[in-house]
């Protein structure tokens, strides 16, 4: 090719590539001086209530057009009910709704629970949003603690609990797997109730998630009244699981469970455990678009939250309300999601035959 030619060649790529970006500028939408409907299914006292009153402003900076993104709340039927509204309104596609959900929706869905009427195949996940939680005992059962729970096996502990379905699924199912006798005190409202029980003496076995952990067991921890013992622990980018970052000198469940005579970290069990795991802490939020939103939608949204991932003060503003576990967007959000509402049908019936035969539970 001649310089000449190739001059022109260069030129032509230039004048395509400034078209292609003037195209593309065309196309992302403008949300300017409109509101997008940031809905959640649960109450406005919640965590997840204020994991998307921490969102709300920072996607109101960043979408193109600097919209107001307001949260609106939902509640009812254990998260089930505004799952099944933003299900009848996937043609809203248009940027101006978002949902966001929580592991209280993952798992009825993963159970199979007749209340169920969405389908999270038919939702575009643009933010996957993990947790972790911290188990502690009292002092004097700590002191039987040496990285297994095979000299706790013959204690009676009483755990306050939401119930078997809600995310109390995972600790029950782990202290199961582990061999412990654990009574749940079903009715409580929330894991801060729980807590209470355990300050009280109600209770003599409890886990936080990380944020609650940190606020209200830490003191406990600093007055010598409670001893963490391990994490759930957190997934790292092939899937594994590993210490929680946030906690990285306590052991996860799994070193747990492989330490612990008789608990297995591989079978239906160890998969069933895992499935639920991921869907109520590894991604225990997500934030969705309707699956009519148009891929500039998408990739509008998907580009604020990574702008709002790279703010140099993220890591500060973020900590309190999210710990430093992984805020995941693109091709991580959607294959996270994956994980979190996909489930073996041999674990989900292990599931349902244990809460079935434990603790009479069924999802008839």
């Amino acid at each position: 090719m001649s310089h000449m030619n190739i001059r022109a060649h260069g030129a032509a790529m230039a004048l395509g590539v400034v078209a292609a970006v003037a195209a593309q500028a065309q196309d992302a939408p403008n949300l300017q001086g409109e509101t997008v409907e940031y809905v959640i299914p649960f109450s406005e006292s919640g965590g997840s209530a204020q994991w998307a009153n921490f969102y709300a402003p920072l996607l109101s900076e960043a979408l193109p057009g600097s919209p107001t993104v307001v949260v609106r709340y939902r509640p009812g039927a254990g998260s089930t009910e505004g799952a099944n509204w933003f299900q009848s309104n996937q043609g809203s596609g248009n940027g101006v709704l978002i949902f966001g959900d929580s592991g209280s929706t993952k798992f009825p869905y993963l159970l199979g629970d007749p209340r169920v009427r969405y389908e999270y195949d038919d939702w575009q996940p643009v933010l996957a949003s993990g947790t972790g939680g911290v188990v502690y005992l009292p002092p004097d059962l700590a002191e039987r603690w040496d990285g297994d729970v095979d000299d706790l096996k013959d204690e009676f502990f009483l755990y306050g609990s939401q119930g078997a379905t809600t995310l109390d699924l995972v600790p029950l199912l782990a202290f199961n797997m582990l061999g412990l006798q654990v009574d749940p005190v079903f009715g409580v409202q929330g894991r801060g109730d729980g807590r209470l029980m355990f300050e009280r003496g109600e209770a003599n076995i409890d886990y936080q998630t990380s944020a609650a952990y940190i606020d209200n067991v830490q003191p406990l921890v600093d007055q010598g009244l409670a001893v963490p013992i391990f994490t759930w622990g957190s997934l790292d980018e092939e899937g594994n699981i590993v210490r929680d970052p946030t906690f990285p000198d306590l052991p996860s469940f799994k070193e747990v469970c492989e330490a612990t005579e008789g608990c297995e970290t591989e079978g239906v069990a160890w998969d069933a455990w895992k499935a639920f795991f991921v869907a109520g802490f590894a991604n225990q939020k997500t934030i969705f678009l309707p699956g009519s939103a148009p891929q500039e939608v998408v990739d509008a949204y998907t580009q604020a939250l990574e702008d709002i991932k790279a703010r140099p003060d993220f890591a500060e503003i973020s900590a309190q309300e999210l710990g430093v576990y992984p805020q995941q967007t693109g091709e991580a959000a959607i294959e996270a999601t994956e994980q979190a509402t996909t489930i073996s049908d041999e674990a989900k019936q292990y599931v349902l035959d244990w809460l079935e035969e434990d603790y009479n539970v069924t999802m008839e």
